[in-house]
């Protein structure tokens, strides 16, 4: 969404010159939660899962309420019989004391309802061996176990930028891998699939703003509560500088720590059927030239395109990392806008393209054809988005400065908001449709600012008409006035923006 518009969210706020931090607590920081049920009463199971890349691991444990009654507030229980060292938890308040681990509920979600699931994870560095536990206790009652084996460790890169896991790829869950057929996105039997999906904001800013991983919660419950709207895809933005472990970032909330959280979170959306959409939101380089979000050279905002320094090390990582799991999309850069530092639009698109030494820009630019490269070299092949410029709305000259791609899997990623120039229907005839007559077309984002749902009342119908795939901007409890919330509570409470997203999905 482009910077010099109505601010769209608390997170958009703090990306301004003043660079003000958002006042959220980390989803680890302690939290009032409910007095947990009787040991007598408690009847559950939980299944126990890990990725190891060989020096650490991401723990996920799924509790189930196998009885009759919620469990209403809970702590869970288990003992490791190696050094494995908690380093930071989610969803979920963990401690350790010697080999004991300990999991409280966090105060947003503290039932579990019969029948009902809900996951908590964290990261642990270990050496030596690293054994499953074999024993739970949930409020002090024995507690499954399910465990599931441990997928062996792969070797520790050689040569890989600060932070990259292994190339083992997360395990697969029933989200449909996905590719490129001609105009549309297919799924592997060559079935089409269009997207219709939510932007999940938060793990672009948490971190380096020093808060955590997630904006609001992050579990099955959550991610059941999205799917109750019929979405069938979430957009994770994400930030270069915590991804790649930078020292301006938290450690507690950097490298393989937010390497890990990102990955439970894809895993997690990949077993509810939800096809996830990764993309390079914040990134490094000093810009202070029209629009620019913030003076800092770190990743606090928007950039008009990303640095090479850190971008294409960023996607080496994050290819190495979900390679062979082409459930994932990646979304190359979110809101390119290089004309504005260039001067024109020509130049913008040769820099857009082509990246190096770019006029108005004071850092070395990644531009899309060596992104795309970097995943390729990996030997990924995941479905690339390229956003267009002026904050991906202009999708002009995409065609004729479409990056090379040996596997032709590439898709362009276009933004649409009622402010935007490309905002009518005429537009749309004009400048979208040619383009979704060649390639896919992904509208990454959309929305209003007005807290209502008149522009997407005209929108969507269009989009549908045209198979063009998209997801409405944002999942997060923010004031719709300011910019498009879809929601007021996590427990899906719409906003009048958000009630006519739904509806409409509804009637799909």
């Amino acid at each position: 969404m482009p910077l010099n518009a109505t601010p769209r969210t608390a997170a958009l706020a703090a990306a301004t010159a003043a660079c003000t931090a958002l006042a959220v607590l980390p989803l680890t920081a302690s939290a009032t939660t409910s007095a947990p049920t009787s040991a007598a009463g408690t009847s559950c199971d939980v299944k126990y899962a890990v990725n190891d890349w060989g020096s650490g691991f991401t723990a996920n444990l799924t509790i189930t309420d196998t009885g009759t009654t919620p469990i209403d507030g809970w702590t869970l229980g288990y003992s490791y019989t190696g050094n494995q060292t908690l380093q930071n938890g989610w969803n979920g308040t963990w401690s350790q004391s010697g080999q004991a681990v300990t999991v409280t509920n966090p105060g947003y979600a503290p039932t579990i309802a019969p029948g009902a699931t809900y996951t908590t994870s964290a990261n642990f560095s270990y050496n030596g061996t690293n054994t499953a536990p074999t024993a739970f206790t949930l409020n002090g009652t024995p507690c499954g176990p399910r465990s599931s084996p441990s997928p062996s460790p792969s070797p520790t890169p050689t040569s890989t930028p600060t932070g990259t896991p292994p190339t083992t790829p997360p395990p697969n869950g029933s989200a449909p891998a996905v590719h490129v057929a001609g105009r549309t996105l297919a799924k592997a039997d060559g079935t089409p699939i269009t997207l219709h999906g939510v932007d999940r904001s938060g793990a672009e800013f948490m971190c380096v703003q020093g808060h955590g991983f997630f904006d609001g919660p992050a579990d099955q419950a959550s991610v059941t509560t999205m799917k109750s709207w019929h979405v069938n895809s979430v957009r994770v933005p994400l930030n270069e500088d915590c991804w790649l472990g930078r020292s301006n970032v938290d450690p507690a909330y950097a490298g393989a720590a937010y390497i890990g959280a990102v990955r439970s979170y894809v895993d997690l959306l990949e077993r509810n059927g939800l096809v996830p959409v990764l993309d390079l939101h914040w990134t490094d380089g000093v810009y202070t030239g029209p629009s620019a979000g913030c003076p800092d050279a770190n990743a606090t905002c928007q950039k008009p395109m990303p640095d090479a320094a850190g971008a294409i090390p960023f996607w080496t990582s994050v290819a190495q990392t979900f390679k062979g799991d082409d459930a994932v999309v990646f979304d190359l850069f979110n809101e390119p806008y290089p004309s504005r530092a260039t001067g024109s639009e020509d130049s913008g698109w040769t820099c857009w393209r082509d990246g190096g030494s770019c006029p108005g820009i004071g850092y070395r630019v990644a531009g899309m054809q060596a992104m795309v490269d970097a995943v390729r070299s990996t030997g990924a092949d995941n479905v690339l988005m390229l956003g267009g410029q002026e904050y991906s709305n202009d999708l002009t000259q995409w065609a004729a400065h479409q990056p090379a791609d040996p596997l032709h899997n590439l898709a362009a990623s276009w933004h649409s908001y009622n402010f935007n120039a490309c905002s009518t229907t005429s537009c749309w005839d004009g400048q979208i449709a040619p383009l979704a007559a060649q390639v896919p077309v992904v509208a990454g984002e959309l929305g209003e600012n007005d807290c209502a749902h008149g522009y997407l009342d005209a929108l969507l119908p269009w989009l549908d008409q045209h198979g063009v795939s998209y997801l409405a901007w944002t999942w997060n409890t923010w004031d719709c006035g300011n910019g498009p919330a879809l929601i007021s509570s996590y427990d899906g409470t719409p906003t009048a923006f958000g009630a006519g997203y739904r509806a409409h999905l509804a009637g799909m």
